[in-house]
């Protein structure tokens, strides 16, 4: 599990239950326990090792202006599908699921075989055989455009409406899709889910927002992204983004978001004296050092005009969010879901219990501890269960 932990944590920026019936609005549900999940946790994720089975394209777009007003020549969209699209009888697409990934990573941290073995896999969830699943990488992130390929601190300002604009031009244009069925997204995905349900309602089946809150990033979220991007920036290393070495001022931006994205209570069991943490601190090193500080300055500061709370009264499709008691980021205690969800037309929640080793906010890397409420969500979305092993 620890090595699990630190490995996941690299990618997380190189790339950030229950059985029975659908509930309304749970309180608190249990985790979900089992010997196929007790066997994932010796997995190797997020390795980012292309997955056979996905088709891997691009989508360019020329002269890409931004909501800021600056252009980009020309603009590359990376994405992967999974599955075959399924025609209805006008002929158009109805089995399109969007999978979005989150701050740093990509497409293929989505496509290992954690993620593919709990939801994509014969009988699961999102089943491959079933569903026509689309995993773009965001711009800024993976194989899409982004600073570090020459640009850098010169690369245009985007935001998560710019991200969630390309989203859509790559689903509607390159795709050719009218309607996706459902949207599945993680962390910075989860919000990109809210902002899709507001801005295009009408546009698909259900969203599934994941370790996400629809409001403003303040308060804790807030100011650790702040003490991050201010830690790189304040480096004398950084240049101005023309650095020639990792600036020292992310690796320690990087420790304290490393600190931030796990649980209390399984960095209680993971450092318990200070041979402990002098390990633990020089293993993000190593881990900050393969990750460019512009990009991911570039992909927390993004964040801050994300402000979906206005907007909810437009969202007409069915939501059901799930969040962690034990996430960091989104705490619990703030009763934000328990407080807004209920204002939905078609809303759901479910905060599912934190246990001694799960790891908080970084728990969406562990798909077979929350698969069950994948199930939940597309069983509400009119979809029949899928059969184990079929």
């Amino acid at each position: 599990m620890k090595s699990q932990r630190s490995r996941a944590a690299a990618c997380a920026l190189l790339g950030l239950l229950v059985s029975g019936a659908m509930p309304g609005n749970n309180r608190i549900a249990k985790a979900a326990s089992s010997p196929a999940e007790a066997t994932s946790s010796t997995a190797t994720p997020w390795d980012r090792q292309v997955n056979p089975a996905a088709i891997q394209a691009d989508a360019w777009f020329d002269n890409y202006k931004f909501r800021n007003g600056e252009t980009l020549e020309r603009l590359k969209i990376h994405y992967a599908t999974l599955g075959t699209p399924h025609r209805n009888a006008k002929g158009d697409i109805d089995n399109a699921v969007l999978v979005l990934h989150w701050t740093g990573a990509d497409g293929r941290t989505l496509l290992d075989a954690t993620y593919t073995k709990a939801l994509f896999d014969p009988g699961r969830p999102l089943d491959a055989s079933r569903y026509y699943l689309i995993f773009p990488d965001n711009v800024g992130h993976g194989q899409s455009s982004k600073p570090s390929d020459a640009l850098k601190a010169k690369f245009p300002d985007y935001d998560y409406d710019d991200i969630v604009d390309l989203q859509h031009r790559l689903v509607t244009e390159a795709l050719g899709l009218k309607h996706l069925h459902a949207i599945l997204g993680m962390s910075m995905g989860g919000m990109n889910a809210w902002q899709w349900a507001e801005a295009y309602p009408d546009m698909m089946d259900g969203v599934m927002p994941v370790v996400s809150l629809p409001i403003t990033v303040s308060g804790r979220n807030l100011l650790w992204r702040r003490m991050v991007i201010d830690a790189i920036r304040s480096d004398p290393d950084w240049n101005d983004g023309n650095y020639t070495q990792t600036p020292r001022g992310w690796i320690y931006g990087f420790s304290v978001l490393r600190m931030m994205i796990d649980s209390a209570a399984a960095l209680q069991q993971q450092i318990p004296n200070g041979v402990a943490a002098d390990k633990f601190l020089a293993t993000t090193r190593v881990q900050a050092e393969h990750i460019d500080p512009n990009d991911i300055l570039y992909s927390l500061k993004s964040s801050f005009s994300y402000n979906p709370e206005p907007g909810l009264s437009r969202i007409k499709t069915k939501l059901y969010a799930l969040n962690f008691s034990d996430d960091e980021f989104n705490p619990d205690k703030l009763q934000v879901l328990e407080r807004l969800v209920p204002k939905l037309r078609q809303g759901r929640y479910v905060i599912q219990a934190g246990t001694p080793s799960s790891p908080g906010h970084f728990t969406m890397t562990r798909p077979d501890l929350w698969a069950a409420h994948v199930d939940e969500f597309m069983q509400w979305l009119g979809d029949v269960p899928p059969k184990a092993g079929k």
